[in-house]
């Protein structure tokens, strides 16, 4: 049987941050969960091509009887992704996205390729939701903290990722103020003109957007999505109870951070496994994960936590398989 490939268009027709939330999430807790057959997610593996300056990444990952929704229960997915990464792409002469990406679904029982689906816009979707969630428990499930509580939101970085978090926080939540700050100011100001557009979609559709010359650190929630190497934040700079969810994808993951604020924040992580291979450089305790805290009911009480973000093939693989579900019911 030959397998059916998704297009990004059709990927889009049906990507909601409900969807992708409700997928995030169940991903989250079957990694954490002690129930055999739960999760099998490998340490993803690089392949270089070094002649062309690329790489190669292959994102295993099973998840077993699992739900999405009050429908959707008992689900099973076997699902890859490869995901390619060649910088000159966008010297091309007919110029192409650096990072390009593709899921793949199998039938679990067969192992027989079903889907392959363009992984692109579920990546950039999933990280920003994988952010959404920590904050839904790390910050909104403190003693006192109302889950429609208003909050300011700082986001720290414009570019891919500062832009589809600030989409999925203010979609999410009820965000008053969304500080934008880039080291570039006009990439801030198109990123405000672009939320400003979408505000008849946001939880609350008066949100102010202001592009900020300086780092707003009184913030209540704040994302840094960089790629410096050199901290933009500090722990004399931010609130005692603010919650970080530290994006960066620089060659360290946590270079935008200061020491001084990891020595006494609560870190949390999407899975310690990736933790223990590409967190090696990281001078902090990991309480856990991300998905322990919402089975375990165990949420922080005060403090400063930080989710600190690396991405996982099983929010891949269930967001997939819910995009595939979706297009079904469509059809």
């Amino acid at each position: 049987m030959k397998p059916s490939y998704i297009s990004s268009e059709e990927v889009e027709s049906v990507l909601t941050w409900s969807l992708v939330n409700n997928g995030v999430e169940a991903a989250l807790k079957a990694v954490s969960s002690k129930r055999k057959g739960a999760c099998n997610q490998p340490a993803r593996s690089f392949t270089l091509v070094e002649d062309n300056k690329g790489v190669l990444l292959n994102m295993p990952a099973y998840l077993g009887s699992y739900d999405l929704s009050e429908n959707e229960t008992n689900l099973s997915t076997l699902g890859c992704k490869l995901v390619t990464s060649f910088s000159g792409n966008s010297r091309l002469e007919k110029p192409m996205p650096s990072i390009l990406a593709n899921i793949l679904l199998f039938d679990s029982i067969t192992g027989q390729l079903k889907t392959i689906l363009d992984g692109t816009e579920i990546t950039s979707w999933r990280t920003a939701s994988a952010s959404v969630i920590a904050t839904k428990y790390l910050y909104f499930h403190r003693s006192g903290i109302e889950i429609n509580k208003s909050i300011k939101l700082a986001v720290f970085g414009c570019g891919v990722q500062g832009r589809y978090h600030s989409l999925a926080f203010c979609s999410t939540f009820n965000v008053e103020e969304i500080h934008l700050w880039n080291r570039s100011k006009g990439k801030a100001q198109i990123l405000a003109d672009e939320l400003d557009k979408f505000r008849n979609s946001f939880v609350n559709k008066n949100v102010k957007i202001i592009v900020s010359e300086e780092k707003v650190t009184d913030a209540d929630v704040i994302v840094t999505a960089t790629y410096t190497k050199e901290p933009i934040i500090n722990l004399d700079s931010i609130k005692k109870n603010v919650h970080i969810n530290a994006v960066g994808a620089g060659e360290t993951h946590h270079g935008e951070l200061s020491q001084d604020l990891y020595d006494i924040a609560k870190v949390y992580v999407d899975h310690m496994a990736g933790a223990e291979v590409e967190l090696k450089t990281l001078k902090a305790e990991i309480v856990g994960e991300v998905g322990e805290v919402i089975i375990n009911k165990k949420y922080p009480s005060d403090g400063i936590t930080i989710f600190q973000s690396m991405g996982m093939a099983a929010e891949d693989a269930v967001v997939a398989q819910a995009v595939v579900n979706a297009l079904q019911k469509l059809n």
